[in-house]
């Protein structure tokens, strides 16, 4: 585990989280209730194990984008996204409620059992040789068809719209939150639920810390936030799979490097004991999940009132099951 303070910090520069109508807009959705604050080992998670359904938070943002895409591309037929498994499958299940297609591109290393989770929610699931940022790459130039819409949680360049949405779909999440917490860890991938949680932190919840939680063999955040730009990194695999993740977004990166008060890495090992501990516990959380609690446990959160962000459930029932006989 290694903590790693940001030393570009400078929360006014932070942009301000969604409005009110997006939460007023998750409410409406029917299912809809706050996902629990629970209490293991002393410490506070948010369980987002169960959300609408889905076994991860990113249904929050799927479906605020969507929202936000059709309204202003109301001719969208096909969504079209990149994922490592849980926000294609969410983008999957609110085309189907919608009426939409819906093709995800996966990278080479995603497992089996997601791509058939996916693919059960009714979309196309498109293999690419190659990492994550591949299938990013591959699915905007397919997203420019007729009657198709990019769906993305990430972006490669600066840009507009869903990538933005995706973020401000996430403030529901962290509205949530009534305890009282002066750290908040969250799991770190491309950066998007980190984004949402820096800018709530800093407008709406003054004082509290907000640290990234990354895998020790994909910390692009942390070798970003070394450098003071975004930066890239070899990525020889991860367990925690929804973070296996080379480049940070570059629609989130500004607010992570003015927001962020710091970094940790965990590695695979760490993160599965966490997972198999809350298991003991009664809760089914998976790797990603795991992370911030590995991180707490770890002694690198800087303050005496921590909340964890547990941002998964099984997500990958067959890698799920492995760990927990391991």
């Amino acid at each position: 585990m290694t903590f790693t303070p940001n030393p570009h910090f400078r929360p006014d520069a932070v942009p301000p989280p969604a409005g009110p109508e997006v939460q007023a807009f998750h409410r409406g959705m029917p299912g809809y209730r706050p996902s629990p604050i629970r209490t293991v080992d002393g410490v506070r998670l948010k369980d987002e194990s169960n959300r609408f359904g889905l076994p991860a938070f990113k249904i929050l943002g799927a479906s605020w984008a969507v929202e936000r895409t059709v309204r202003a591309h109301p001719d969208t037929r096909v969504l079209v996204t990149a994922s490592a498994g849980n926000h294609g499958r969410a983008v999957a299940r609110v085309a189907a409620q919608r009426g939409l297609g819906c093709r995800v591109y996966l990278p080479v290393v995603t497992s089996a059992s997601r791509a058939d989770l996916i693919a059960a929610e009714g979309a196309d699931v498109v293999r690419v040789d190659g990492d994550y940022n591949a299938a990013v790459a591959l699915a905007e130039r397919h997203a420019a068809e007729p009657g198709a819409a990019l769906l993305a949680d990430t972006a490669l360049e600066p840009a507009t719209g869903p990538p933005e949405w995706v973020i401000d779909g996430y403030s529901t999440l962290f509205r949530e939150i009534d305890v009282p917490a002066d750290v908040l860890l969250v799991p770190t991938g491309v950066g998007s639920l980190a984004a949402a949680a820096v800018r709530w932190a800093v407008h709406e919840r003054p004082g509290t810390a907000v640290v990234a939680v990354e895998p020790a063999t994909a910390a692009c955040v942390t070798a970003s936030i070394v450098v003071g730009r975004m930066a890239a990194v070899d990525t020889p695999g991860t367990t925690m799979a929804g973070m296996d993740c080379a480049t940070p977004s570059a629609v989130a990166w500004p607010t992570l490097l003015h927001g962020l008060t710091g970094t940790i890495t965990v590695t695979d090992v760490q993160a599965a004991r966490a997972m198999r501990d809350l298991a003991v516990a009664g809760l089914t959380i998976g790797d990603c999940g795991a992370a911030t609690l590995a991180a707490w446990r770890a002694g690198g959160a800087p303050g005496r009132s921590v909340l964890c962000v547990a941002t998964e459930g099984a997500s990958d029932p067959d890698a799920y099951a492995r760990a927990l006989s391991a």
